[in-house]
C-alpha cells in the first residue's frame, strides 16, 4: 500500500458525530454507528495525493492516544455538537493540547455537527458568508418530540478558532481566515460535509508540498564537486 502523502485527524468528544461525518463523506451514507475504539482511518485520493483521514475515539480512556494520531498531521478537524455547549469547551480543555505533535504548519478546522436537530428560525442560515445553505432538518415523519435548542453559535466557533491561533502563536495574517475554517454540518442530511472535507483537502495540498520539500535529502553533484587535494604517500620520494 502506498504511503500517505499527508494526514488529517478528527478530534472531539464522544457522540459529536466524527465517525458519522467521515462515513457520510467516504461512503455516502449515514449508518447507525458505535463509539470508535482507539482509532480508524480512510485513505482518500485527492488530485495526485494520497491522504489518510483518521477518526479518533472521544472517550476519556482513549484520550492519550490522540497525540499519537496527531503526530505529523497536516490538518486537524476539531468537532463539536451545536446542541451541547460542553462539547465545544472540551475541545479547548481536553483536545487542543493533543495537537502539539502535529506538523508546525498544521491547519485547523472547527466543525459544529448535528445542525439537523435544530429547528431553524426563518432567515437563519447554517453556514455564514453566503456558503452553501444546505438543508436543515433531519427527516420529518414520526413523533413531534421537541427538538433540542442550539447551544453553540457560529460566532462561538470563530472565537475558539482565534484561541487556537493564539495557543499556536500564529498570526491571523499567515493562516486561513476563521470564516473559511469554521463549518456547521449535518452528517445525517449531508449538509456542508463535502464542503468541509474538500476545503480542507485543497488547503492541505500546499502543506504536503512544503513538507515534501523540507524532507528532500541533501544531494551532492559529484561532477561539479571539487576534487580533494592529493597527498604524497609512501616511503620513497
Amino acid at each position: 500500500m502506498r504511503k500517505p502523502d499527508g494526514k488529517i485527524v478528527l478530534l472531539g468528544d464522544m457522540n459529536v458525530g466524527k465517525t458519522s461525518l467521515l462515513q457520510r463523506y467516504m461512503e455516502r451514507r449515514f449508518p447507525d454507528t458505535v463509539s470508535t475504539v482507539g482509532g480508524a482511518f480512510y485513505l482518500k485520493q485527492w488530485r495526485s495525493f494520497n491522504i489518510s483521514i483518521w477518526d479518533t475515539a472521544g472517550r476519556e480512556q482513549f484520550h492519550g492516544l490522540g497525540s499519537m494520531y496527531c503526530r505529523g498531521a497536516a490538518a486537524v478537524i476539531l468537532t463539536y455538537d451545536v446542541n451541547h455547549a460542553q462539547s465545544l469547551l472540551e475541545l479547548e480543555d481536553r483536545f487542543l493540547g493533543l495537537t502539539d505533535t502535529a506538523s508546525a504548519d498544521c491547519l485547523f478546522a472547527v466543525v459544529g455537527n448535528k445542525v439537523d436537530l435544530i429547528e431553524e428560525a426563518p432567515g437563519e442560515g447554517g453556514q455564514g458568508g453566503g456558503r452553501d445553505p444546505g438543508q436543515a432538518g433531519g427527516g420529518g415523519g414520526g413523533s413531534p418530540a421537541p427538538r433540542p435548542s442550539r447551544q453553540v453559535q457560529l460566532e462561538d466557533a470563530v472565537a475558539f478558532y482565534k484561541k487556537i491561533l493564539k495557543y499556536k502563536m500564529l498570526d491571523e495574517k499567515d493562516v486561513p481566515a476563521a470564516e473559511q475554517m469554521c463549518f456547521e454540518t449535518s452528517a445525517k442530511t449531508g449538509k456542508n460535509v463535502d464542503l468541509l472535507f474538500e476545503t480542507v483537502f485543497d488547503m492541505v495540498v500546499p502543506v504536503i508540498l512544503r513538507q515534501r520539500a523540507q524532507a528532500l535529502p541533501q544531494t551532492v553533484d559529484i561532477a561539479s564537486a571539487p576534487l580533494p587535494a592529493q597527498t604524497r604517500s609512501g616511503c620513497c620520494s
